[in-house]
């Protein structure tokens, strides 16, 4: 079963992200802080992470940095999930190593398509 680390801080769409993420049968943990995500990688192995741009603290792009820097980390994919949604964001997002992006508000059918790629 794939296990997803799902970071977000707001609780509305922590709750949303949790529920479709649910649905396609995944197992979800979750982090409201880069810090927070960054401590349950050296705790777990996950196969998956969801991780919002926008953190308090440390944001998502330290953190995922930081996690695909430690050891099982390296080919884990990282979904940037993000209100950052202009012209030129998703190539940004990508081009800082991530492997998807999704846009917030999420669109449903386009975030279920693209966790039905890391299904194991």
């Amino acid at each position: 079963m794939t296990k997803v680390l799902v970071v977000e801080d707001d609780p509305i769409n922590m709750e949303l992200v949790i529920e479709i993420v649910k649905s396609v049968g995944f197992t979800v943990d979750v982090a409201v802080t880069g810090e927070d995500a960054v401590k349950k990688t050296e705790k777990e192995a996950y196969d998956l992470i969801i991780m919002d741009i926008e953190l308090p603290g440390m944001d998502g792009v330290a953190a995922a940095k930081i996690i695909r820097s430690k050891p099982g980390y390296k080919n884990t994919p990282v979904i940037a999930l993000t209100a950052y949604a202009m012209k030129g964001d998703r190539e940004r997002f990508l081009a800082q190593g991530f492997n998807e992006y999704i846009p917030k508000p999420v669109n449903v059918a386009d975030f279920l398509k693209l966790l039905n790629k890391y299904r194991k």
